[in-house]
């Protein structure tokens, strides 16, 4: 099983990167952009100036408004924000190849709903296989081509291979696993628990204040992975673990910016303000929340970064109320 030709569906930063990617190895690339500016920038200059500007994108990346022209695409790699995916995934339906995979690459819970992502997908395009794709990964070092390593999750390991073997480079290493609710839970949740530790930052609460709530977040994450069916030791490797600590650990990430301006004093509108790219913990923060209680899972620091967020408490009692919790076995 062999791909030629990827379609890539939402041309931001990690859409982007991920086209370039693709592009590296060695494969024809659709890139669909919803902003004509960027779509005239990356066929006119080779340069997402928009999403990430500086970045000199491969001649075999080429940009379109039409969803229409990924119908020759025998790979498609979505990457629209997770609150816009079942819309993305509904307009692309009519165009897509029968038998061509779809690579989930965005991370999050829908609102409403509260279903992860490969459960939108089933309900727009039934017959397509899916794959999931997550990892510690910064779209601009992606970009850029500095080493990298994601997790690809399929439950047919032929085509997972396929789809990993099709986009690797010397530079973009992915790993192989057969647990995609695993994998979307991992995704999913770091982008809240990465608000969490900018607060932390923000308020300079200190490195062992960071660490702990790293570590207690990855509890959360794996009581949430299990919980929908998923494998404990999934969300222990890259699409887990690894993406946690790299989201959490700079204000490179966007959520992490954002709870850094949280933290700092900022209101939510004001932390926001300015950014052009999607910080999908923001709308995930509510979908966690309702799930982890639809599910009867204790998820208490995405329960206390959806409060702050909503309003409904402020960043100082929210630490606290953390903080005063009762004494518990660790695990």
């Amino acid at each position: 099983m062999t791909f030629k030709h990827a379609g890539v569906i939402g041309a931001g930063a990690w859409g982007t990167a991920l086209a370039q990617v693709c592009a590296r190895a060695g494969l024809r690339v659709t890139l669909q952009a919803r902003e004509p500016e960027v779509v005239e920038a990356i066929n006119a200059r080779h340069e997402n100036s928009v999403f990430l500007a500086g970045i000199a994108l491969e001649p075999a990346i080429s940009a379109t408004h039409d969803l229409a022209d990924l119908a020759a695409c025998d790979l498609i790699l979505a990457v629209a924000p997770a609150q816009h995916l079942r819309s993305a995934l509904a307009a692309f339906a009519p165009h897509h190849l029968d038998g061509a995979p779809i690579v989930l690459c965005a991370k999050g819970i829908e609102q409403g709903s509260l279903k992860l992502m490969a459960q939108v997908l089933a309900e727009t395009i039934p017959a397509a296989p899916v794959a999931v794709l997550a990892g510690p990964s910064f779209a601009s070092e992606v970009a850029r081509g500095l080493p990298a390593a994601v997790t690809v999750a399929c439950h047919d390991e032929v085509l997972g291979r396929a789809i990993a073997e099709a986009i690797a480079t010397p530079t973009f290493r992915p790993y192989l696993a057969d647990d995609t609710i695993g994998a979307e839970a991992g995704g999913a949740m770091k982008n809240v628990l990465a608000i969490a530790c900018g607060v932390v930052e923000g308020r300079e609460l200190g490195r062992n204040a960071h660490a702990a709530l790293i570590t207690r977040g990855f509890a959360e994450i794996t009581r949430m992975a299990v919980a929908l069916g998923g494998d404990a030791e999934t969300v222990a490797g890259l699409c887990g673990l690894g993406d946690l600590v790299l989201t959490c650990s700079s204000p490179q990430s966007r959520n992490m910016s954002v709870g850094l301006a949280l933290g700092g004093g900022q209101t939510l509108e004001q932390a926001l303000a300015g950014k052009v790219s999607v910080a999908e913990g923001v709308t995930s923060a509510p979908a966690v929340r309702a799930l982890a209680a639809k599910l009867g899972v204790e998820t208490p620091i995405c329960d206390a970064v959806a409060a702050i967020l909503a309003g409904e408490v402020a960043v100082d009692a929210a630490i606290f109320g953390l903080l005063a919790r009762p004494i518990r076995v660790e695990s």
